[in-house]
């Protein structure tokens, strides 16, 4: 599906449609005062970067769009990024989409097809699925950027309540997709993190060295590939939210239905499953509180059908974000926990640790930003202790960035 959109990016059908180009260039000063290795790099620690003070492009996002008369649209969107030691790019999503027309009594359908985000998150909402409150996401979107996509389709009912004279919006998704068979690995092995980098399509993320890999998972590859099929099943999510004035609620059940004894090249299976519930409330016009919640479990097996990783997982955060002239502010606070049941030697994947992020944003004009973000992040992690590492961390990141947003 994803090579058909791109051929399509290239025909002569493309010039009839209605097109756009949007992104974001997001440049940084960061450092991290703690002595620890990034987690993209194979370490313990929960930041996206190292310890070291850096200049960094942590975005450079492209969201490009044609729409034709049928209501049939074409998005393509990708990222690029550069620390000095990690540098990507690629796509993050393409697909088709189809919004139909309202009836008289509002109800609409939409639908889309190819590869995209699963509709969870309540933060990252702008271009190039940033986030326009802070510069990192919270540890539950940050593992959404990372280790879930979904590839296949989406069916949409929405019943818009302004053709019926009422204040009330309902909306719910059923996606089916393939390609994240291994949706877990990286939850399981480096835990729950805090950063705002995504994985790129065509993109394998190193894999936390431990004891039960010269042992018990020693079939497993250095590199985790988030986005494979191995088992040739359809995973599903369904997904529903309300609205009613300021206030919204959003609920869905996520199951990639794999298989969990299978490994294929290094890479396993993993069943993954969970609930997400959110909310976000306008307490005025400058205002505004957003938090989500997610519980679930991941485990995969061997070949015998024992659980050689066994996990349950959760997460929460809440968020105030106000805005004032040219200042916003955002507050968040979070806390995340992983259950390990197996009992793997050499594997011990129990984490608890909790979060506080203070972000401040001036508006310098309509498109650019100077944002500044503090974090403080305390977790026990009994598996830094492969590394002989200290198993509690308190962690402290800076940030200074610029951000623009631009239309081509």
């Amino acid at each position: 599906m994803a090579k058909f959109i791109i051929l399509l990016l290239f025909s002569p059908v493309i010039l009839s449609a209605e097109q756009s180009l949007n992104g974001i260039i997001d440049s940084r000063f960061v450092a991290v005062s703690d002595d620890q290795e990034s987690y993209l790099n194979g370490g313990y620690g929960k930041f996206s970067y190292d310890s070291n003070a850096q200049l960094a492009l942590a975005q450079l996002g492209l969201q490009y769009s044609a729409q034709w008369e049928n209501n049939i649209s074409v998005h393509v969107i990708g990222n690029a990024f550069s620390d000095g030691s990690y540098n990507g790019i690629g796509l993050t999503e393409v697909f088709l989409s189809y919004k139909g027309l309202p009836s008289e009594g509002g109800w609409r359908l939409k639908s889309k097809a190819g590869v995209f985000y699963p509709k969870i998150s309540l933060e990252n909402i702008a271009t190039a699925w940033s986030t326009p409150y802070t510069l990192t996401s919270s540890s539950l979107n940050n593992w959404i950027g990372e280790e879930l996509r979904h590839t296949g389709f989406e069916l949409s009912l929405n019943k818009l309540g302004k053709f019926s004279n009422s204040q009330h919006n309902f909306n719910l998704d059923l996606a089916f997709f393939k390609n994240n068979d291994t949706a877990g690995a990286l939850l399981s092995w480096h835990g729950w993190t805090i950063g705002s980098r995504q994985t790129l399509l065509n993109e394998k993320l190193i894999v936390q060295p431990f004891a039960a890999r010269e042992t018990a998972l020693s079939a497993q590859a250095g590199k985790s590939d988030p986005f494979l099929e191995l088992d040739n099943r359809w995973g599903r999510h369904l997904a529903g939210s309300w609205q009613y004035r300021t206030l919204q609620f959003s609920v869905g059940i996520y199951d990639n239905n794999a298989d969990p004894s299978i490994v294929k090249a290094g890479q396993y299976t993993w069943d993954t499953n969970f609930l997400h519930f959110g909310f976000k409330y306008k307490l005025n016009k400058q205002t505004q509180l957003i938090s989500q919640y997610m519980n679930g479990s991941t485990f995969m097996q061997s070949p015998y059908g024992n659980k050689v990783v066994d996990n349950d997982f959760s997460n929460g955060y809440i968020m105030l974000s106000h805005f004032w002239n040219e200042h916003q502010i955002a507050m968040r606070a979070e806390e995340f926990n992983v259950t390990d049941l197996d009992s793997t030697w050499g594997d011990n994947n129990q984490e608890y640790g909790k979060g506080l992020s203070l972000s401040y944003r001036y508006k310098l004009n309509k498109r650019s930003f100077i944002q500044t973000e503090l974090n403080w992040l305390q977790s026990k992690r009994p598996s830094r202790w492969y590394l002989k590492q200290e198993i509690n961390l308190t962690e402290h990141q800076f940030q200074v960035a610029f951000r623009h947003y631009f239309n081509l």
